[in-house]
């Protein structure tokens, strides 16, 4: 197990084996995202993006809540001046922009968890949310609108009325809702929710990381291109895959009735 902090005091790191914690750490401002913030996270994805090693991260946060959205008091006049972007080595934690991640990402919520917080969750393939977790998306509120993904991913994931009732009004929902809306994908109890979320990570980091990758591309493609450029391009992809070591490795593991070691290969 390794621990580093960042630079910017805004994002913390840690190896579990094949597993990357990504810690939201301005607990002080209930994690809001000032610029600092939004690089460090940018950083940190780029840094398990590039790192064969690590299979799956987990995007967690320090303190009682996830985050509070925005800090749009720090954030506001770089964003009218158009001053902010991220880093050539970072991934955009939203997958607004390009390159998008292609690795898997598990995210643990609790406390409050607003506007950019829904975003971030929507951009990860699995949530684990506290029982006490309540969500918002309040840029409406704010004189703004959604910037991260949600007119696009809430709308698929909870349908376009649930979508529009929450992001048209600044209404706030609880963990149930979000549950029953297909936005998390299990609900747990706060001293759980970290536990649970790893749970989900290192099952992830077990398996096959070119299967991992396979699946990843193959969803990816068909939300970004359509069904149809999804499906055309599921059966060179598998016989790509059933010539590879790990591909031979499960079989054997099978046969053999062991737990398979995949080395991505």
């Amino acid at each position: 197990m390794s621990e580093a902090n960042s630079g910017a005091g805004r994002v913390t790191r840690e190896q579990r084996d094949k597993v990357f914690l990504i810690g939201l750490d301005r607990a002080d401002k209930r994690n809001a995202f000032d610029s600092a913030m939004m690089t460090d996270l940018s950083l940190a994805l780029g840094e398990y993006e590039r790192t064969p090693a690590l299979r799956c991260a987990v995007i967690f946060a320090h303190g009682e809540h996830f985050t509070a959205g925005l800090d749009l008091m720090e954030l506001a006049p770089k964003l009218a001046s158009g001053g902010f972007s991220y880093p050539e080595s970072g991934i955009d934690p939203w997958g607004v922009e390009k390159p998008r991640r292609q690795k898997p990402v598990v995210v643990a919520i609790q406390g409050t968890c607003w506007t950019a917080g829904i975003e971030l969750m929507l951009n990860a393939d699995i949530v684990v949310a506290a029982s006490n977790a309540r969500f918002a998306h309040l840029e409406v509120l704010r004189g703004i609108a959604p910037s991260g993904g949600s007119t696009v991913r809430f709308t698929h994931a909870a349908g376009w009325a649930n979508a529009m009732r929450y992001m048209l009004t600044g209404e706030t929902f609880d963990a149930a809702t979000a549950l029953s809306m297909r936005l998390v994908t299990e609900v747990v109890e706060p001293a759980e929710v970290l536990t649970r979320a790893i749970h989900f990570a290192e099952g992830i980091a077990k398996a096959a990381p070119l299967g991992v990758a396979a699946t990843l591309d193959s969803a990816f493609k068909a939300r970004n291109d359509g069904d149809e450029a999804a499906l055309a391009a599921l059966n060179s992809r598998l016989l790509e895959l059933i010539r590879t070591e790990d591909a031979r490795e499960g079989v054997m593991a099978m046969m053999q009735k062991r737990e398979p070691v995949f080395k991505g290969r």
